[in-house]
Order: C-alpha cells, then structure tokens, then sequence
C-alpha cells in the first residue's frame, strides 16, 4: 500500500499538517481528524471523488451539505497535492510553477501567482490562507512540477 513506501510516507506527513488547517469542523477527538486524513489520502489512491466524501463528512451531522461539500474538495485537492509534492520531493524537486485556470473566477491574489516559482517548504500565504496551488478552499490553480536538471547528475 501506499501509506508503506517512502513517497507514501512523506504523504501522510504532509497531509496530517494540512488536515490541521480544518478550522470550521468541530472535531470531539483526535480519531476524526486521523479518520478525515485517512479518507482523503484512499479517496486519492483509488481515484476517488469528493462527493461521497463530502457525504460522510456531512453524515456526522456536524456540519451543512455545502460545507461538507468545500471540505471534501478541498481534503481531496490537499491530499492530491500532498502526493505531488512527496512524488516530486522524491526525485530531487524544490518546487513548481504556480499555475491558474486562467479564466474569469481565478481570485486576484491566485492571478499575481501565476508563473512564479514556489518551493516546497514555502507555500505562500494568499487572503489569509497558507497553502499550495489546487489546495486552498474552492482553488482549481496546479502545480507545474520543476524537475531537477538530469544532466546534473550525469557530471
């Protein structure tokens, strides 16, 4: 599985310091938030969608359809970046290009980000929010990964 390979290491360390960044959901213990993270990262591996994950969020009846909704796309936008960055980490990459969908909805501070280069380890800080390209609340910008230079190593 996944979670036993280095890169699926690396992923479930990213992913428990994003699922931190859940605010509005009552949490009563520990359980729910390893339960939430766990959802995200199998729903990722097996090529899940947020809809069924957003019905169990909203099952627990803490919180609204539309709320369950936001955190369940933004779980699984965390969870996917997280496997990106720890695929990417693992062959030598210190981050990509920030990339919008371009259109109309891109949010202003997502737009002065397009084409700059962000590292891993310094994910900007945008209306209040820390966090990755695709992997803030209702965000659809990715990640353009820089791959090392393999000449690099051939010298």
């Amino acid at each position: 599985m996944v979670d036993r390979a280095p890169v699926g290491q690396v992923m479930q360390s990213i992913i428990a310091q994003q699922v931190r960044y859940i605010k509005s959901l009552p949490l009563e213990a520990a359980d729910r938030v390893y339960d939430i993270q766990n959802k995200a990262i199998e729903a990722v591996v097996t090529g899940g969608r947020a809809e069924p994950f957003a019905k169990e969020i909203a099952a627990s009846g803490d919180v609204s359809r539309s709320r369950a909704n936001l955190i369940a796309r933004t779980e699984l936008g965390r969870a996917t970046g997280a496997l990106d960055q720890a695929r990417a980490l693992s062959i030598g990459s210190n981050g990509y290009i920030w990339r919008t969908a371009e259109d109309g909805d891109v949010r202003h501070s997502h737009r002065e980000m397009e084409g700059k280069f962000v590292e891993w380890g310094r994910p900007p800080t945008l209306d209040g929010m820390t966090g990755h390209a695709g992997e803030l609340p209702n965000c659809r910008c990715y990640k353009e990964i820089v791959f090392p230079n393999p000449h690099s190593y051939l010298a």
